[in-house]
């Protein structure tokens, strides 16, 4: 699909960025994630779309063994020197498809996936197949930026996004992954929501924005509606876009 081969490029032009971003590397949403785990060093552990690495590297010490997956080869390669120069030994990269992925029935005790469900164009063969190589009783453990409720704010936010990273294709509403995941044949156990802080210039550069793409977004988002502007606390100086809030799920359902 032309959206998968999208992903491949932007992600691959933009590799370095994400294996250093801070944001994916130190958020506190990825030590939720390992309390949530309660891993017990028995477990083989599937990370999908791990894009620098951050989740398995999290992940690595309390595993025996975690498996990164990851659409984009020259991501897998940034990952994988990061996770050697962390001296991280028990993490295999392999190449492959949150959609179509290369593992037998039945295969890991837990998979995660960490801010990269909202590139999938189909979300339910990535439920589908996470179903699937779980082990009876195993956990998913998804976090990802979600929409408002409301379909306007929704509409927006997915548009910011669509106008930044040409390779998004839907960061869904929180009641829309209650529902799929459900409907899949997951248990949910437990969903939190938390605030996420976008800073405008680096979110912009992890990207490499042109300066008119950048400029046109600031333009965009200096143009919302009061309503808009005070729902996502977008900050400005007048002129220029400063920050603006997101919002972003973690969400543990089992087999």
């Amino acid at each position: 699909m032309a959206i998968k081969k999208d992903i491949q490029i932007q992600f691959g032009n933009n590799a370095d960025a994400y294996v250093n971003s801070d944001l994916h590397k130190k958020g506190e949403d990825l030590k939720k994630i390992i309390d949530l785990t309660q891993l017990q060093g028995t477990e083989t552990v599937l990370d999908v779309a791990t894009g620098g690495g951050h989740t398995a590297l999290a992940l690595a010490p309390f595993a025996k063994n975690v498996v990164a997956l990851d659409l984009t080869e020259q991501m897998l390669l940034k990952a994988e020197a990061y996770a050697l120069e962390c001296g991280h030994e028990n993490i295999s990269f392999i190449c492959g498809d949150a959609e179509n992925m290369p593992f037998p029935d039945e295969q890991f005790d837990l998979v995660t996936c960490r801010i990269a469900a909202h590139h999938f164009p189909k979300i339910s063969l990535f439920l589908q197949e996470s179903y699937r190589v779980l082990k009876k009783g195993g956990t998913l453990i998804l976090d990802d930026n979600v929409a408002p409720e409301n379909d306007e704010l929704d509409f927006y936010y997915n548009e910011i996004e669509k106008k930044r990273d040409y390779s998004h294709h839907r960061a869904w509403k929180k009641s829309e992954w209650i529902h799929m995941i459900e409907h899949k044949g997951f248990r949910i156990e437990e969903l939190c929501s938390f605030p996420k802080y976008f800073q405008f210039e680096s979110w912009c550069s992890r990207m490499q924005l042109s300066m008119k793409e950048k400029q046109e977004l600031n333009d965009y988002m200096c143009a919302a509606t009061s309503h808009i502007k005070e729902y996502l606390e977008i900050k400005t100086d007048n002129i220029l876009v400063q920050s603006f809030r997101g919002e972003a799920v973690i969400l543990t359902a089992n087999k």
